[in-house]
């Protein structure tokens, strides 16, 4: 649990700025949506943006951090609250009035009617800022090297072929799936607001969560193998009040440091950013 209170007042100190390069160990798949396929295509195609070239949407990585964090701190069913309802397409997520809940703190909170998954709907009357703002991580064509392409069935991308299995009959459905090859490497980029002095507890658990992820699964098909990435380069600054009002230099806190080394800097993180 963070150390606020309902008395903490925010009021803007400064920014973290952390920098650092993904990169894929197994094939990730973060799908596009797409209704219709294409003939000759992959039944389920990878996200691209307008160039055609592959991203991973800042909204993929920041639910899977929200994800593994609630995981981490315990899923209470009194604080669980709908976003959807769609029968066989529910998603439920953590929200509390507490103000402690760091969870809330750095992913911020709605106000509104919450349809609970325990108990009955309640109104919720806490709106906080989210701290956490993740962007859309290009990929670096040039991580997709000749060798690579040689072997790809498409310029950036490979497709991965698998089987359902009928339990009862043993048939086969065969699907395919576009995924972005082992080896690739995104550029992903956070920026953590420090609203207040009791916000600097906010970085270690940001680290904490990356930590996670390395040894979870990003994007979709996890449990079947794809999307096992992990982070490298990575570079923190700290840019304070006085870097924006007055064009102070900001403060680099680390660089070419691997997750090990940003969850180190961020258990001292309190005493550095001033």
């Amino acid at each position: 649990m963070s150390s606020h209170t309902a008395q903490t007042e925010l009021k803007f100190v400064g920014k973290l700025i952390l920098e650092a390069d993904l990169i894929c160990e197994t094939g990730l798949h973060i799908g596009a949506g797409k209704g219709s396929l294409e003939i000759g295509g992959a039944d389920n195609p990878v996200v691209k943006d307008a160039f055609g070239r592959p991203y991973v949407p800042g909204s993929s990585l920041r639910g899977k951090l929200r994800s593994l964090l609630e995981q981490a701190a315990g899923l209470n069913p009194a604080e669980m609250v709908f976003l959807s309802k769609r029968r066989g397409q529910e998603v439920r997520i953590h929200q509390s009035d507490r103000p402690d809940d760091d969870i809330c703190i750095l992913f911020g909170r709605n106000p509104g009617r919450m349809e609970r998954m325990s108990g009955e709907a309640g109104e919720s009357a806490s709106a906080t800022p989210a701290r956490l703002t993740v962007y859309d991580a290009p990929l670096d064509p040039d991580s997709i090297t000749a060798q690579m392409r040689e072997n790809l069935d498409d310029e950036l991308t490979e497709v991965k072929s698998e089987n359902a299995v009928d339990r009862v009959t043993s048939q086969a459905n065969p699907r395919t799936l576009e995924r972005v090859p082992a080896g690739a490497r995104f550029r992903a980029r956070m920026v953590l607001d420090i609203l207040c002095e009791e916000d600097k507890e906010l970085p270690a658990r940001l680290a904490e969560g990356l930590r996670m992820m390395e040894d979870d699964s990003l994007g979709g098909g996890g449990s079947r193998g794809n999307g096992r990435i992990h982070f490298s380069g990575i570079r923190a600054a700290w840019r304070g009040k006085s870097y924006y009002s007055e064009g102070a230099a900001e403060t680099e806190l680390l660089a070419g440091a691997d997750s090990a080394g940003l969850l180190g800097l961020c258990r001292d993180i309190a005493a550095q950013l001033v």
